[in-house]
């Protein structure tokens, strides 16, 4: 049996649950149209900061926020368009500004779409007109967020596009990672390394983008925990980004279409033509051993 219930706490909640799998997630639109919860058999698969979740000025840390138009961030926040400068802040604007919800669905699966438009405050630092529309479904163990990207411009839309779920772990050094890269370009050093499979957990922060990616699979075992979690997504997405710091809960494995700066670089940028739209989609499922 599948269903959507509501609950209004600081923010208006969507419960989208899957009974018979005893699963569910939680969606909060007004706060970037975001996955705060996924949970599945008792088992938090997400982490959630609640102190920063809980304020509005601060960016989350935790669930799946959305990155839109760009992935990472742009030298001084500033990229150049027809001439002009803009500042775009880290990730973009997508996680910070409330989305619409339009459809619900509790047939054979369930799932909820939301939307996201542009308006006056996108256009003082994105000069283009979009439309966003995300659904999410829930089904047994995975997790799925179709996407789909118009440009309602009568210009070309440039923009990057991702996803940065934090994933609940516990001890770090029980992790096992299949990557499908040999090699990652570490934000710190700027420089490219060989990847055999094992992270540094004892650095302060990790922060490493893997390129030149051989599957569209990724996955993170989790002995600790007793989870293996799969990781699919569409070939549009040119990298995964592995983020985490040390003595937290979580990591992260992002897919992103293009890296960072891309809006200057135009490196695996995605340009959609006036009118056109695209599609693309990730999916996540977690299995118990």
């Amino acid at each position: 049996m599948y269903t959507i219930t509501q609950n209004q706490n600081q923010y208006h909640t969507y419960i989208l649950a899957d009974h018979t799998a005893n699963s569910f997630i939680e969606v909060v639109p007004e706060r970037g149209g975001i996955i705060t919860r996924w949970q599945i058999q008792g088992q938090e698969i997400l982490y959630l900061d609640s102190e920063r979740f809980t304020n509005p000025e601060l960016s989350i840390r935790g669930g799946i926020p959305i990155l839109f138009p760009i992935c990472g961030n742009l030298p001084d926040n500033n990229y150049t368009y027809n001439g002009q400068q803009y500042q775009l802040k880290q990730h973009g604007f997508a996680r910070d500004l409330p989305w619409q919800v339009t459809t619900q669905t509790t047939q054979d699966k369930v799932s909820l779409t939301v939307v996201l438009q542009s308006n006056e405050i996108t256009r003082a630092v994105y000069p283009f007109d979009f439309k966003l529309s995300f659904t999410y479904t829930l089904q047994g163990n995975y997790l799925i967020i179709d996407q789909d990207y118009q440009n309602l411009s009568t210009v070309p839309l440039p923009f990057s596009a991702g996803f940065h779920p934090y994933f609940q772990c516990g001890d770090k050094s029980q992790l096992d990672f299949s990557i499908p890269s040999g090699q990652y370009l570490d934000q710190k050093t700027k420089e490219l390394y060989a990847f055999d499979g094992k992270f540094d957990f004892l650095r302060d922060e990790i922060d490493f983008a893997f390129g030149h990616l051989r599957s569209q699979t990724a996955t993170v075992t989790d002995h600790d925990r007793k989870l293996k979690l799969t990781v699919d997504y569409d070939d549009i997405y040119a990298m995964l980004v592995f983020w985490t710091l040390k003595g937290k809960d979580f990591y992260c494995l992002e897919p992103w279409t293009a890296g960072r700066n891309s809006l200057n670089t135009g490196e695996y940028l995605t340009v959609l033509k006036p009118g056109a739209s695209r599609t693309m989609s990730i999916k996540l499922s977690v299995t118990k051993f």
